[in-house]
C-alpha cells in the first residue's frame, strides 16, 4: 500500500490511500458467500439462493461496506505508521484517475497539536486559605435551630417583626387592572427572610393583625414574571395573623434530635466543625484549581483542532437542550441555538484538556489507586453508611472515571503550585462561601 502524507495548514493533514481492486473484490465475494448461506428470498429455500441473485440484490451495499471497512483499516494503519495522533474523524473522498487495478482515496483530517508550556516558575497564582471559626459554627447552629423552629400566635396588637410568620390576603393592580399571580388569600411568609420582594416585606413589617395597607411595588426589570417585570403595581395587603418564631434551646436535647452520637452540645459543635472543614477543603481546592487552570491557559501555546472544538460545542449544545427540556420548554431538542454562543467555552475546554493531558503525560501525574481510594473515602465520609457509597463508586466504571479525572486535576493543581510563584491569601469563611456561590 502506497502512502503519502501532506501538511495542508496548521493541524490539517492529507493522506492518499491506494488499495488493490482485487483486495476489495475478494472481500466482497467472501461476504456475499457468507450472506448466501442465511439469506431468505421468495421462491428459494434458505441457503439455496443462487450467487448471481444474491449479488444482484446485495452487491452494492456489501461493496459499500467493504470499501468503508478497508479504507478505514488502511487509514488507521497509515496514521499509525506515520506516528500521527488523529483528532476527530477523517473526511474521505474517492479520487478520479487511479492507476489500473487500484482505487485511490484522499483522507483529510486534523492531528492533535504540539503543546508548549512556558516556564511555570514565571506564573503568579493566588492561593486562598480559610479556617472554620467559632462564629461559622455558631451560624450553622442557628440555621439548624431555624430549621426546627415552631410558631405561636402573637398577642393582639403586637406588630410584625423580622422572623415572624405572617398570614396575609393581598391583591395587586397595574394601572387599575389585576394581573396573573397578583392576588392571594391566607398567604404565609416569613418576614425579613427574602421570601418576598423587599418593598412587600417593608410594607408588612410593623403592621398589626387586622390592619390593611396600600403601597406601591416596583417589579425589577429581571423579574421572572415577564408580564410585570419593570412595572409598578399598587398592592392592598391585609394582615390576618402574626406568629412569633420559637427557636429550640442549644442543649443536649437538640444535639440528640440531630443524631449526635453522644447527645452533647460539644459533640454537636465538633460534628458541625468536621463537616464545615470538609466543605472548606473542597471549596478551597475548587477555587485554587480554577486559578491554576487560568494560569495554565495563559502559559500554554498551541493550535486547537477544529474537530475537537466542534465536538465540544455539540456536547455543550446537547447539555443546553437537555436543560431547556428539564425546564419544560416545548420542542427543546429542536431549539435554534447559535454555535457561537458556546465557542469560547468550547475552545477553553479543549485548550485546557490538551494542556492538562500534556502535563500529566510529561510529569507522570496520573491518578494512583491509593489516591482514588482516599478521594472516594473522603466523598463517602459525610454519608450515613460510607461503605455503601464506596461500593457504589467502585461498582461503576463511569463513576470511577469521573473520580479519576478529579484526582488527576488535583495532582496537576499541586504540581503547578509547587512550581509557580504562589501568593498566599487568607479569606474569611463567609467570603469563601460567597465566592463559591457567585462562581
Amino acid at each position: 500500500m502506497a502512502v503519502t502524507v501532506e501538511t495542508l495548514e496548521k493541524l490539517e493533514r492529507k493522506i492518499t490511500l491506494s488499495l488493490p481492486v482485487t483486495l476489495i473484490q475478494s472481500e466482497v465475494d467472501t461476504r456475499l458467500k457468507r450472506l448466501a448461506r442465511t439469506v431468505k428470498m421468495d421462491g428459494f429455500r434458505p441457503g439455496k439462493v443462487p450467487m448471481n441473485v444474491v449479488a444482484q440484490r446485495y452487491g452494492y451495499s456489501v461493496q459499500y461496506e467493504v470499501l468503508n471497512d478497508k479504507v478505514g483499516e488502511a487509514f488507521a494503519t497509515a496514521a499509525n505508521e506515520a506516528n500521527l495522533r488523529v483528532a476527530g474523524q477523517p473526511r474521505i473522498t474517492e479520487k478520479e484517475g487511479a492507476p489500473e487495478g487500484q482505487v485511490t482515496f484522499d483522507a483529510v483530517f486534523e492531528v492533535f497539536p504540539e503543546v508548549k508550556i512556558a516556564d511555570l516558575s514565571g506564573a503568579e497564582i493566588e492561593k486562598l486559605s480559610a479556617e472554620v471559626t467559632d462564629s461559622a459554627i455558631d451560624k450553622t447552629v442557628d440555621i439548624l435551630r431555624k430549621q426546627r423552629r415552631s410558631f405561636a400566635q402573637r398577642a393582639q396588637g403586637a406588630a410584625a417583626e423580622d422572623g415572624d410568620r405572617v398570614t396575609v390576603d393581598f391583591e395587586g393592580k397595574i394601572d387599575g387592572e389585576p394581573f396573573d399571580g397578583g392576588k392571594a388569600e391566607d398567604f404565609q411568609f416569613l418576614v425579613g427572610e427574602g421570601q418576598m420582594l423587599k418593598e412587600f416585606e417593608d410594607a408588612v413589617r410593623g403592621m398589626k393583625s387586622g390592619e390593611s395597607k396600600t403601597f406601591p411595588l416596583a417589579f425589577p426589570a429581571e423579574y421572572h414574571g415577564k408580564e410585570v417585570a419593570g412595572k409598578t403595581a399598587d398592592f392592598l395587603v391585609t394582615v390576618k395573623k402574626i406568629e412569633a418564631a420559637h427557636l429550640p434551646e442549644v442543649n443536649d436535647a437538640l444535639a440528640k434530635s440531630l443524631g449526635i452520637a453522644d447527645g452533647s452540645v460539644d459533640g454537636l459543635r465538633a460534628d458541625i466543625k468536621k463537616n464545615l472543614e470538609r466543605e472548606v477543603k473542597f471549596r478551597l481546592l475548587s477555587r485554587n484549581k480554577a486559578a491554576v487552570m487560568d494560569a495554565l491557559v495563559a502559559k500554554a501555546e498551541l493550535d486547537l483542532p477544529n474537530a475537537s472544538v466542534q465536538a465540544e460545542i455539540a456536547r455543550l449544545m446537547e447539555g443546553a437542550r437537555a436543560e431547556l427540556k428539564q425546564r419544560g420548554i416545548k420542542d427543546a431538542d429542536k431549539a435554534e441555538i447559535p454555535e457561537d454562543v458556546f465557542r469560547p467555552q468550547a475552545e477553553r475546554r479543549v485548550r485546557l484538556g490538551l494542556v492538562v493531558a500534556e502535563l500529566v503525560r510529561a510529569n507522570e501525574l496520573q491518578a494512583k489507586p491509593e489516591q482514588l481510594k482516599a478521594h472516594i473515602d473522603e466523598l463517602a465520609a459525610s454519608y450515613e453508611k460510607p461503605e455503601d457509597v464506596v461500593r457504589w463508586y467502585f461498582g461503576d466504571r463511569q463513576r470511577l472515571a469521573e473520580v479519576e479525572a478529579v484526582v488527576i486535576e488535583n495532582n496537576v493543581t499541586e504540581f503547578v503550585l509547587s512550581k509557580a510563584k504562589v501568593v498566599e491569601k487568607a479569606v474569611s469563611f463567609d467570603e469563601l462561601m460567597a465566592q463559591q456561590q457567585q462562581g
